[in-house]
């Protein structure tokens, strides 16, 4: 195939790129340059896709793969520059589209976000703060936009945690580094709590393949292929990781009075028992999206042991730097403290 990746080549990018590659397709990249030496043999048309568009106009693909497509206007723009230039757009969105993860085993039907044509129109491009606030909802509105532009020629790939080496968020790696140093370790909620994430390296084969086939709609794509819960994934880091770590696990009713925020202090945690916005109900299905469809289309995910020893060694490779998640470590012995006085 001929394919043109836009995008990103840090993390997703990076592995679709890395797989094609491998897999001897023929790539193009177009980005803003910022990662050339990643892969000198790739043609890469540099350029921003918020003012850049007609650099894409002189060429001709098999496949598209857009990994950072977050606003309806971006993908206006991009589905009709390329409607007529690819036969099949695949497009990363998110299933933060949902207007909400209440119930478990939420499929492809279920409700989405929306914004109206006017804040539509005010977002435009959209700045960080603006996306970051909307997310979900741009996201649902740019599948919109490019099944519009592109009618049955795009495959929507509503992705769940994305996981893996490169990953910047932090979120995964937080417990990975956490567990690693040991000692007592504060973990939230039942142990017995399901979890979901997917490996970016599985998700870029499974796009890959999809794309290869031509195969569009909407797909929740995440992992893994079964249940695993919190104390899988921690027990799984100690193991690797061999650590001394010792899981303390507190009520989540304590940790929402200590004040510490699900997802971003402790990445993976959703209440159960306690809603997000006050008003309406806990999102007890945020970790049961149901990816029975993408399984149908063989979606494979390597075991987690593999996953957390990979990312393991690609944190002990960075450099010192300020993480983007998890809780700091004075809070989190101060949290622990309290929670044994309590107990």
């Amino acid at each position: 195939m001929k394919i043109l990746v836009i995008g990103g080549t840090r993390f997703l990018g990076r592995f679709i790129i890395e797989e094609a590659l491998k897999q001897g397709h023929e790539v193009t990249m177009f980005n803003r340059g910022n990662h050339l030496d990643l892969f000198p043999q790739v043609e890469c048309i540099v350029g921003d896709r918020n003012k850049d568009l007609s650099l894409l106009e002189a060429g001709k693909w098999d496949v598209a793969i857009d990994t950072c497509g977050f606003t309806p206007k971006a993908l206006a723009e991009s589905t009709k520059v390329l409607a007529d230039k690819v036969e099949h757009y695949t497009f990363i969105s998110s299933i933060s589209v949902y207007k909400d993860w209440i119930p478990a085993n939420i499929k492809e039907d279920y409700p989405i976000q929306f914004l109206t044509e006017k804040e539509i129109e005010e977002i435009g491009y959209g700045t960080q703060e603006q996306i970051n606030a909307h997310y979900g909802a741009l996201k649902a509105e740019s599948e919109r936009a490019a099944e519009e532009n592109m009618p049955n020629k795009v495959l929507h790939v509503r992705s769940g945690l994305l996981v893996g080496p490169y990953d910047y968020s932090d979120r995964f790696s937080y417990w990975v580094n956490r567990v690693a140093e040991g000692g007592e370790v504060l973990a939230p909620g039942r142990k017995e709590r399901e979890i979901q994430y997917i490996d970016a390296r599985d998700m870029a084969l499974w796009i890959l393949k999809m794309a290869d086939e031509k195969i569009t709609g909407t797909f929740n794509v995440t992992g893994p292929t079964t249940p695993a819960t919190m104390e899988d994934y921690l027990s799984t880091c100690k193991k690797v990781s061999v650590s001394d770590a010792n899981f303390i696990w507190a009520e989540e009713s304590f940790l929402l009075e200590q004040q510490v925020a699900p997802w971003t202090e402790m990445p993976l945690w959703i209440p159960e028992e306690h809603p997000l916005v006050e008003g309406s109900e806990p999102w007890r299905g945020a970790s049961s999206i149901n990816m029975e469809k993408a399984l149908e289309h063989r979606l494979e995910v390597r075991p987690l042991e593999e996953t957390v020893r990979d990312v393991l060694d690609f944190e002990l490779s960075r450099r010192e730097e300020e993480r983007k998640a998890g809780i700091h470590k004075e809070k989190e012995q101060n949290v622990l403290n309290a929670w044994k006085t309590r107990a």
